[in-house]
């Protein structure tokens, strides 16, 4: 299975992401400052500046989600569980989000979540559970050396 071409993909396509989320909520965050109009008296300052951030916070997750799977690409190595828990929830929040999709934006927003989602996970089951290289179970490719193996460490 082509697991560097994968992962490469997958973090090439959340980095897109991350700068469509960030452009999607500074418009958002710009649309609700022009309006002079408040919900359930909220400032409209207040609700443009969280939309603003949170823009940020979600677009800087997916970066780093990303750079998680970039890192797998060029060193061929799983990522560790920090990495693998944040990979896990982005494809869960993308499960999720092309959920709402459908009813919300339509089935064209649905296939590409369920693109993303399908990348993801992809690359997380082609790196298997270990943080070695390995076959898509996670076994090492060669046995370690040492007593139990009946051949003798290096020196």
């Amino acid at each position: 299975m082509a697991r560097r071409p994968t992962a490469a993909v997958a973090a090439a396509v959340l980095f897109v992401e991350a700068v469509g989320i960030v452009g999607v909520h500074w418009i958002l965050g710009r649309i609700v400052d022009s309006q002079s109009m408040s919900l359930d008296g909220l400032d409209s300052d207040v609700m443009a500046a969280s939309t603003w951030v949170m823009g940020g916070v979600f677009g800087l997750y997916l970066v780093v989600c990303g750079v998680f799977l970039l890192r797998a690409a060029l060193t061929d190595r799983a990522p560790g569980r920090l990495g693998r828990a944040l990979l896990i929830a982005c494809a869960v929040v993308h499960g999720v989000l092309g959920a709402l999709a459908v009813g919300l934006v339509g089935w064209t927003a649905f296939v590409a979540m369920m693109a993303v989602l399908a990348l993801i996970v992809l690359s997380l089951v082609a790196y298997g559970g270990r943080g070695g290289r390995g076959d898509a179970t996670g076994v090492a490719d060669e046995p370690p050396a040492g007593p139990e193996s009946g051949t003798p460490a290096p020196v």
